[in-house]
């Protein structure tokens, strides 16, 4: 009997302990990985755990890790689409772990307590009242099921029918601000531009904010009909320039531009590129994803598995033209599968059957498989009209060695084009100290004063 009461006891004890983890566990954990909050909602229902993570200051949406594991006062969370594993111990109320995506890892602590935003300063986000008119429309792209885009018309009051400029934003679900790391780049450009004279048009991707539509199977061409509806309602009015329309496009927006330009000539006066790609995708992603791990500090054998990795899957991504996405994100998950088995270790501990197949799944979808096969040389050619085309030279997202010339030589028969490689500024043209995308929401600074003066003087210098 005493040896029974013993066992029992320690039963107890043990079930008592992992109850009071449980409870532990359970609630809004707040940290930060290289300057970046993250929060982690965790909840245990009938013994099982649930976990949602939140980048605040990207995006207000939670995303539901993946798994979640508990043994003892060690827990581990996995989101697999992101590469993202968090494993930690709980000590005096605190979680001491390591935070890990893809290769790169750091020390992050998580605090039990909610996260309280902190609103960062952004001296240059324009203020009411505004000295121009600003009108809010809608208008329908005929090619894409009708759907409504929903933006903003900036409109100089003393300029009669002035030029205008459509602003196209980055890869992703953006809104008509471009909304990003608590900064409003297009807000602050189409502020200065409208007081500078020039109307500036922005709106809300399909699928975002007040916009119809959806992203989902959306490519760049796709996006390109959304820029031509625009160009189409700017031309049924008649307080502005139909004869100096231009496009402005940021990153992808620098790739959709050519496209709109090249179907639509005589609609464009005008284009500028900002951090637009020169060459493929294949050459946009495999160098910025290089520079991202060595960011994150990876180095030696692991850096070199990482890239081939990435690399291997993009040249089958692209000899996969035909194959539907879901045959292609089996083959993906073979050649994950085979490199992975003589990977370094560090590696093979994080690339789960379960990481694999969510990369897999992401990889496959339309707009990837489009963007790493394109090259906008040949849209390139066929733009005639002027063309200002800017990068940092801290940009690892569209590198400027490789993507400015390449633009210049595709356009090499174009008699009005000024390339610059602007020295310390990063992918969102702030002055930046490593370009690293770790740095963008800690810089006060939306946009750099000297380029916004570039491109208004340079288009005000024509139009």
């Amino acid at each position: 009997m005493k040896t029974v009461f013993h066992s029992a006891l320690w039963v107890v004890t043990l079930l008592f302990s992992l109850i009071t983890f449980a409870q532990e566990f359970n609630g809004s954990w707040t940290g930060a990985i290289q300057g970046m909050p993250l929060v982690f909602e965790i909840s245990n229902s009938n013994g099982e755990y649930v976990a949602k993570m939140q980048s605040p200051t990207q995006s207000k949406t939670y995303v539901p890790m993946n798994s979640i594991m508990v043994d003892g006062n060690q827990i581990t969370m996995l989101l697999d689409a992101y590469k993202i594993k968090y494993q930690g111990e709980l000590i005096d109320s605190k979680i001491m772990g390591v935070f890990t995506q893809g290769a790169g890892s750091g020390e992050m602590i998580l605090e039990k307590k909610a996260y309280v935003e902190v609103k960062p300063n952004r001296p240059q986000e324009p203020k009411g009242p505004f000295s121009y008119i600003m009108e809010e429309v809608s208008f329908t792209n005929s090619k894409a099921n009708d759907i409504k885009l929903a933006g903003t018309l900036t409109l100089p009051k003393e300029v009669k029918n002035p030029a205008v400029a459509i602003l196209i934003s980055g890869s992703g679900p953006q809104d008509r601000n471009e909304e990003l790391f608590d900064h409003k780049p297009f807000l602050v450009l189409a502020d200065h531009l409208t007081k500078k004279g020039i109307a500036v048009l922005r709106y809300d991707d399909r699928g975002v904010a007040q916009s119809e539509g959806t992203q989902k199977g959306a490519t760049s061409e796709d996006f390109a009909t959304d820029v031509e509806a625009a160009i189409s309602y700017l031309k049924s009015r008649h307080d502005i320039n139909d004869k100096k329309i231009g496009l402005i496009g940021h990153s992808e927006g620098g790739l959709i531009a050519p496209m709109v330009i090249a179907d639509n000539k005589k609609d464009v006066a005008f284009f500028v590129s900002l951090a637009g790609p020169g060459v493929d995708g294949y050459h946009v992603l495999l160098p910025q994803i290089e520079r991202s791990i060595k960011f994150q500090g990876v180095k030696g054998d692991t850096l070199d598995f990482e890239t081939n990795l990435m690399d291997a899957m993009f040249l089958k991504i692209i000899d996969s033209e035909k194959l539907s996405s879901q045959l292609l994100e089996k083959k993906l998950i073979t050649v994950m599968k085979e490199m992975v088995a003589n990977a370094p270790d560090i590696s093979k501990a994080k690339y789960t059957d379960e990481v694999i197949s969510g990369l897999s799944r992401q990889f496959s979808d339309d707009w990837m498989r489009f963007f790493l096969s394109y090259d906008p040389e040949s849209n390139l050619k066929k733009v005639k009209c002027p063309v200002l085309a800017l990068n940092g030279s801290l940009d690892y997202q569209v590198i400027p060695e490789i993507n400015l010339s390449g633009i210049e030589k595709a356009l090499s028969k174009n008699k009005d084009v000024t390339i610059k490689k602007i020295t310390g500024l990063n992918h969102l043209f702030q002055n930046a100290q490593t370009g690293s995308a770790g740095e963008y929401g800690q810089i006060e600074e939306t946009f750099d004063p000297r380029t916004l003066n570039l491109i208004s003087s340079w288009i005000n210098s024509r139009f």
